[in-house]
């Protein structure tokens, strides 16, 4: 027999368990499309025994759910006492969910084989990711329901391109406002937290108030094209008339902005949207609007009362229906703002054409035009800021430390802004949230153009220096004192070359450090050794000092991060699938490159002692080859492998990996080592470095041995993450890796504080500078140049200089649309701005 629970409302929530599914069905008088849901569920490409399905039935009152247990006995079957809509019925069954994921699907669809496993993968490789929307297609899979939904500042949701033709377009993964309710994955505990759906609602919007709650508490609502489901679309509702449809849209649509936008947008749109409400009705209605008006209707007509039809009705309706429940509608919005880590303004790009009117009719576009001119809504919010992230470093799967620093400036930035990430050298690399290119020189010039703030590292500017000459707002990233670097790198040089090289590269430092408008470091180390290079280069002034004595407006720490999500490891790459190591061998792990300033000879050493009393110890160099084509091998890699080439341990108890780890790869190596290690020379270079290195091992969760002396090796010392030796103590590092591989009391004290240190370096916290500064961006008032805030709509439309005013707006606009539903959706959604535009 099913799992049958009677309930009339929420019960306590269930434990989850990790891994597991719960697909939630809210069923009300329709069995046998239920059922047959249920039988394409048993189809999914997605472990029997991490599935559960749950059904509600609504109160159907005509034995729905003595037909679906008949047919799915194993299914929990939750008989609901009373019809609480689609809103209630979810939340009732998500209160019996099991899983660590809901998935919620209609009754009348059926999901692709792909559909959850999809989904759940973007949810376990990335944590800021609370929701996935699936592509909704029409039964037959050839016409789109949903690919992504906006909404406009009266709340309407609406979807450009439902209806249209599915030619292949909508295939690249994107962040949007919400999810249908119709097919999504969603984060149990987030679910949860959240409070579900808000029951108010009955049906219609509340997907669109939860997405939008989720994206402002922070959380992310990914829409995945491989994650497909086909729905009949039944409109159930038709059958009690479309006024109740009308009427739960117009009530829901007010309530979603009331509760929802910030104070200053709402005091902007809560009258327009009220006055539109009550005409759209009047409209839906056909009734006379000017019945009551003496000087147009004079005739004898006195009655008190008059028959007018239903539709008429749904805006005043709705409009009374949140004044008599505002007490309550008021508390979920204090509850809402007071948690909010998003403004309005950073979440404009995903609420679509704000401005964009969802009737049809000619007199509504009449007065939504006259609403907009009255009220000043052209300017309600700025565009989202433009932002270029440049590097000089290779994007590809195999990333070193200056690409992948990009990369998580480029995604953390996305979520509020559009965003453009360049290399100057290769991409190979394609991502969700934002563009990946390479340019050449005319090529970042555009970009540049397109931008309003660039963000940048290395030799940049120094390959362009036109860009000193822009006045867009610069920020630089001076996380690698590169110029400290070569002075132990240059040491083989001969001594006039030596001293050009470093000069060389202290001046284009200094050149970005003159031009600059705000700058990141990765440490306060490296802070107090910038602020001097900054301040004998003139930029330690009283325009800067007045306006922020910390100096924080000039130059903030910004470290090197991890992800939010643990490793999950897809495969052994170093244990049992590299020869010579055993499944049960102790492996320690050099992570990243070999450079000059580091001091492999001693750890090879110190493996060479350890190995006589522990034959079990292998040493992995994670990789030789940096994947930058114009960084070379260095002399410390060659005398790494001819000692240990020497020792007699190369392939035996010391492996060289002689390529480069891809990026998303990196996790099947960390989690199969025991030890992470790092080791260097004692110079100025190791006084201001932040070994990114370590930061892998702090994600894995793995002790660590290390030369002490730098930042890392004091946290080692003060956190109780493993050990910090002296340099080039080859007995030391031998004992300090005994005692990290096996002694097993020290092991797990050192696991146990490396879990607890590790939030400090997420990419969400370490780039929290950054992310601050971009919300509001000005430039540094000591650099020459024009000072300018964000831009307004209005503004950017005028600014023919930059933009080329609407003529280029609007082809960007067509551009955009041709890229996700080709020539249909440019000629449907061109329709609207024609005649707004021939209307002007």
């Amino acid at each position: 027999m099913p799992a049958q629970v009677s309930s009339a409302g929420m019960t306590s929530n269930a434990p989850v368990r990790h891994g597991v599914v719960t697909v939630v069905i809210v069923n009300y008088r329709g069995a046998e499309d239920t059922v047959n849901c249920i039988a394409g569920l048993r189809d999914l490409d997605w472990p029997a025994d991490r599935l559960q399905i749950v059904v509600v039935d609504n109160a159907s009152g005509d034995g729905s759910a003595e037909r679906i247990a008949a047919a799915a006995p194993d299914i929990t079957l939750i008989r609901s006492n009373e019809n609480t809509g689609f809103a209630g019925g979810c939340n009732l069954g998500v209160s019996h969910a099991e899983g660590q994921f809901i998935a919620l699907i209609n009754s009348d669809a059926r999901p692709d084989r792909d559909w959850l496993t999809a989904a759940v993968a973007v949810l376990n490789d990335e944590a800021a990711v609370g929701a996935v929307a699936s592509k909704v297609l029409d039964w037959d899979g050839e016409r789109i329901d949903f690919v992504g939904g906006n909404i406009n500042f009266a709340g309407q949701g609406y979807r450009t391109e439902a209806g249209l033709k599915d030619v292949g377009g909508h295939i690249k993964p994107r962040n949007v406002l919400f999810f249908t309710g119709s097919a999504a994955v969603v984060r149990t505990e987030l679910f949860r937290e959240l409070g579900g759906f808000d029951e108010q609602y009955f049906m219609f919007f509340e997907d669109v108030d939860f997405g939008w709650r989720m994206n402002l508490r922070g959380h992310r609502v990914r829409y995945v094209p491989t994650s497909i489901v086909y729905h009949k679309h039944h409109a159930s509702i038709a059958k009690f008339g479309s006024f109740r449809e009308q009427y739960l849209l117009a009530r829901n649509s007010l309530i979603t902005i009331y509760k929802n936008f910030g104070d200053e947008t709402l005091k902007k749109v809560l009258a327009p949207a009220l006055m539109l409400a009550v005409h759209d009705s009047v409209l839906l209605g056909g009734d006379d609007p000017d019945s009551l008006d003496l000087e147009r209707s004079p005739g004898g007509d006195e009655r008190e009362r008059t028959e007018v039809a239903k539709s008429t009705l749904v805006g005043p309706h709705a409009i009374d229906f949140l004044a008599r429940n505002l007490a309550e509608i008021d508390k979920k919005r204090q509850a809402i703002q007071s948690t909010r880590v998003n403004t309005d303004e950073s979440l404009v790009a995903l609420f679509g054409d704000i401005l964009r009117r969802t009737s049809p009719a000619p007199e509504y576009a009449d007065a939504w035009d006259a609403v907009l001119e009255a009220f000043d809504l052209e300017d309600l919010m700025p565009r989202p800021l433009r932002v270029l992230v440049i590097t000089a470093d290779t994007l590809s799967p195999q990333m070193a430390g200056p690409a992948i620093r990009a990369f998580h400036i480029a995604r953390a930035l996305s979520a509020e802004h559009e965003v453009r990430l360049v290399s100057t050298t290769m991409c190979s690399l394609d991502a969700v949230e934002f563009d990946c290119v390479q340019a050449d020189d005319r090529q970042l010039r555009l970009l540049v153009d397109w931008s309003d703030v660039v963000i940048f590292q290395g030799f940049v500017m120094h390959e362009a220096p036109w860009l000193a000459k822009t006045n867009k707002i610069i920020v630089v990233d001076i996380y690698d004192p590169i110029h400290l670097e070569q002075l132990e790198q240059t040491k083989a040089d001969e001594a006039v070359n030596r001293r050009n090289s470093i000069a060389a590269t202290t001046n284009a430092l200094n050149d970005q450090l003159r031009r600059g408008d705000f700058f990141l470091c990765a440490s306060e180390e490296q802070r107090h050794f910038w602020l001097g290079q900054l301040a004998g280069v003139g930029r330690l002034n009283p325009s800067i000092y007045d306006r922020d004595s910390s100096l924080g407006n000039l130059l903030a720490v910004s470290p090197f991060g991890l992800s939010e999500l643990p490793p999950v490891p897809t495969r052994s790459a170093i244990k049992g699938a590299v020869p010579g190591i055993g499944p049960d061998d102790k492996v320690i792990l050099w992570g990243g490159g070999v450079y000059n300033w580091f001091d492999p000879l001693t750890l090879i050493s110190a493996v060479d002692q350890l190995r006589a009393e522990h034959d079990d110890v292998r040493l992995f160099f994670l990789g030789m080859k940096h994947p930058n084509p114009n960084v070379p091998e260095m002399r410390m890699a060659w005398e790494a492998r001819q000692l240990s080439d020497q020792l007699g341990l190369t392939d035996k108890y010391v492996f060289f990996n002689e390529q480069w780890v891809a990026y998303n790869d990196r996790v099947n190596y960390l989690m199969d080592a025991d030890l992470g290690v790092s080791a260097h020379f004692l110079h100025v270079e190791t006084t201001f470095s932040f070994r990114t290195r370590m930061l892998d091992y702090l994600w894995a969760g793995m002790p660590i041995v290390a030369t002490d002396g730098d930042a890392f090796g004091r946290l080692i010392k003060s956190e109780g993450l493993g050990v910090a030796v002296p340099e080039r103590d080859v007995d030391a590092m031998a004992v300090a890796l005994e005692r990290a591989l096996y002694d097993d009391a020290f092991v797990a004290e050192c696991r146990a504080n490396v879990a607890r240190v590790r939030e400090q370096f997420t990419w969400k916290r370490t780039l929290e500078p950054l992310v601050e500064f971009c919300r509001w961006p000005i430039r540094a008032e000591d650099v020459e140049g024009e000072r300018r805030p964000r831009r307004s709509r209005r503004d950017y439309e005028r600014d023919s200089e930059l933009t080329g005013g609407r003529v280029v707006r609007n082809l960007a606009y067509a551009r955009a649309h041709y890229r996700e539903g080709g020539v249909q959706l440019v000629l449907l959604a061109g329709r609207a701005k024609l005649r707004r535009f021939i209307g002007r």
